[in-house]
Order: C-alpha cells, then sequence, then structure tokens
C-alpha cells in the first residue's frame, strides 16, 4: 500500500525545524535496521515525542507506527493523519486489541514506536515502565531500541503553555543498542534491563546537553536531581494521581 500521507507529513515538520531552527542532535541511528520489524521504546517527556522519535529512524529510512491512544485517533485535526500516516490506537479499556495489532506489524517487518512509561514523565526522570514493548518483541522475535529524547519538553510538555514557535532549541535524540529478546528468561526481565538502559541514555543526554537555565525562572525544564525545579519523582507520582482521579469522577 503506497504511503501518501506520511512522507509529507515528514517534509513539513523538517521544514518546520529549519524555520525555527532546531538545534537537532541524532546518535545512534545506525543501529535501527534497515529491514525487519523492530521495537523503538522511548522515555517521554513531551507532547511532540513521537515526531522526533520517528526522525531517529529516518536515516535507515523506516517510518515508525506509533501506538498513541485513542483520542488522537478521533481528533478532527490529528485524527486523519494519524490513520492515514497508520499509526495504532490504543483504547486503555481494552488494550488486547492493539497489542495484537502491534504485534502483527512488527511480523510483517514493521518498526513500532511504544512509550513504555504510558504517560509524558513530569519529573522529566523515566518512570517505571509498562511491560508491554518487551512482550510484544518477544512474541514477534524481534529488537527492542531504547530511545532517549531530551529538550522537546521545551517546546510542548504537561502542565506548561505551548512555545511551538521557541528558536534555536537543542533536541538530543540517542538510539541506543538493540536488545535481543532471545537473550532474556522473560519480559519482566528485559524490561527491567530496557529500564536501566533508558535511565543511562537520558542521563548522558541531560548531562551532555548543549544548554542550561537562562536564569531561576527557567528551571523548570531540569529534573531535581539536576537543580531543576521539576517535581521529584515522588512529587510528580502524586499529581499523576490526583490526574486518575479528576479522569475518573
Amino acid at each position: 500500500m503506497p504511503e501518501l500521507v506520511y512522507p509529507p507529513v515528514i517534509a513539513a515538520a523538517k521544514t518546520m525545524f529549519r524555520v525555527l531552527d532546531l538545534k537537532i542532535t541524532v546518535e545512534g541511528a545506525h543501529h535501527v535496521p534497515r529491514t525487519g520489524g523492530a521495537v523503538l521504546a522511548s522515555n517521554h517527556v513531551s507532547y511532540l515525542d513521537f515526531i522526533f522519535c520517528g526522525l531517529g529512524a529516518h536515516p535507515a529510512k523506516r517510518l515508525v507506527r506509533f501506538m498513541a491512544k485513542q483520542s488522537v485517533f478521533t481528533h478532527k485535526v490529528s485524527g486523519p493523519l494519524m490513520r492515514g500516516m497508520r499509526h495504532i490506537p490504543v483504547d486503555r479499556r481494552a488494550g488486547a486489541g492493539s497489542y495484537a495489532t502491534a504485534v502483527s506489524a512488527l511480523r510483517r517487518g514493521e518498526v513500532v514506536g511504544v512509550f513504555p512509561e504510558a504517560t509524558i514523565s513530569r519529573s522529566f526522570t523515566v518512570k517505571e515502565l509498562k511491560s508491554g514493548a518487551t512482550r510484544m518483541a518477544q512474541e514477534a522475535g524481534v529488537p527492542v531500541l531504547p530511545v532517549a529524547l531530551w529538550g522537546t519538553q521545551r517546546l510542548w510538555t504537561k502542565g506548561r503553555p505551548r512555545t511551538l514557535t521557541r528558536r534555536h532549541t537543542p533536541i538530543t535524540i540517542l538510539v541506543g543498542e538493540p536488545m535481543d529478546p532471545a537473550g532474556y528468561p522473560d519480559p519482566n526481565a528485559m524490561t527491567a534491563d530496557l529500564k536501566k538502559r533508558l535511565d543511562a541514555l537520558v542521563d548522558r543526554a541531560q548531562r551532555e546537553y548543549p544548554e542550561a537555565p537562562a536564569g531561576p525562572d527557567d528551571r523548570w525544564w531540569l529534573p531535581a536531581h539536576l537543580g531543576g525545579t521539576a517535581p521529584t519523582p515522588e512529587e510528580a507520582a502524586a499529581l499523576d494521581r490526583g490526574d486518575r482521579r479528576t479522569s475518573a469522577a
């Protein structure tokens, strides 16, 4: 089936990156296989992460099918684009269908993008991971590649105003070495190792980031352990619990 939507969307995104003069650094893109299925498992700090995670696979000429919540597919603007790019909708109340769709895509040789933290990390550290990414990789017999994103939160993240026209922002994309599911006794062991690898990649991206906060009021985008004013992981977890109670009310 021809790709009628994805290539123009990528071209438009790259044009916008140039207009905004984003300072994008991609390392490790050679780890993305040029053929065959693979799971890209990324940390999650911004509503724009799928765009930049997908950019990490572009040097290998791969299009990534991202798993995203159902509401994005029913939105009048994003819905047609998401469906046209053949991303995978996730209904959190009935996840078996989306899981099966992702495994089928992997077996067909597609690259599937997953955010195993499930929601944006307000602390800008890696939260505990869901095991879906590693379970589907083991079932399909494909590698998992950890991906660290940093700087994207400065454009648009949870609890902060959008600054989509912000210029000259450095964005870091680090693609780690592939993890072979055959080397792990079960998905939980693989998930634990994925968490360690993501922690290390994100820490490296944070410490090597080429910009520092412009002043005390600009420290919100740094994690607390690096001197930022982002919530601690414990504070972020409490905020997430409050969100769930509100949405359930």
